[in-house]
């Protein structure tokens, strides 16, 4: 891919906004991927060169809520773990079959996600008491989630964050927080195969890396600043997003 001036700042501003996005509610993949595909970049060079970038932003973000002390990176290494094992699994189902199956069905429980969290205007807010065991929590939602991250991807963040917050009872800053280092893992997994595919673009990437960087900072500054009162309405906004772009995916052609 040639790269001009022009398009080294637009993909640096489009993964600065991405960044920041993504960092407080997920769904930076609805900025990055449309734009990378308006490129003429192919699908599967496109979700390559996405996940390039989307793990800077995801590392940042995550570091930044260890650091603040809103993750217990030791805690979560279980799920680590068997995100890593599913990510791996997704992304090496994904360059053999197709994702069609998948995209119909998502924005059906993504609008179930966006009724759930409006109807229920303090979740969230504080802990609340868990429902299943924190490890068996985690692994379970590792494979299952980080399975669909490598497979397909959209809605993984506002499926993580749901997932936590009503499966161990976090609250969302928290859930924020830990949905970030599963990202990163999943991201990195997936990553590593996209390479070994040789579906990465790097100039586009890095520019967009380069963004990710400066954006994932800034969005999880104000995260940990203001905790739900931004995450909420942002991450409401972003499922609502998610959902109206599958299902022009699907249904306007």
């Amino acid at each position: 891919m040639i790269m001009t001036w022009w398009m080294y700042v637009l993909f640096l501003g489009t993964g600065a906004l991405a960044g920041l996005v993504d960092s407080i509610a997920g769904g930076g993949g609805l900025i990055t991927l449309p734009v990378a595909l308006a490129f003429g970049m192919p699908p599967k060079i496109a979700l390559g060169t996405n996940k390039f970038q989307a793990s800077f932003g995801s590392f940042t973000a995550a570091y930044y809520y260890i650091r603040h002390r809103v993750v217990d990176l030791r805690a979560m290494r279980g799920g680590i773990f068997f995100t890593f094992l599913g990510a791996a699994a997704g992304t090496w189902a994904v360059q053999h079959v197709g994702s069609d199956l998948l995209g119909r069905i998502i924005p059906f429980f993504l609008v179930a996600i966006v009724i759930y969290t409006v109807v229920t205007p303090r979740f969230g807010e504080l802990d609340s008491k868990p429902r299943l065991p924190f490890n068996f929590f985690f692994a379970g939602a590792g494979l299952a989630l980080g399975f669909y991250d490598g497979f397909f991807g959209p809605g993984v963040g506002s499926f993580w964050a749901i997932a936590i917050m009503l499966g161990v009872g976090m609250n969302l800053m928290k859930s924020t927080g830990a949905t970030k280092v599963m990202n990163f893992t999943s991201n990195i997994v997936s990553l590593a195969l996209f390479l070994a595919a040789g579906y990465v673009w790097f100039a586009p990437g890095i520019s967009m890396a380069l963004g990710q960087v400066i954006g994932a900072r800034l969005g999880s500054a104000m995260a940990v600043r203001r905790g739900a009162a931004i995450i909420r309405p942002i991450y409401i906004a972003i499922v609502l997003a998610t959902t109206l772009k599958l299902l022009y995916n699907l249904y306007a052609h």
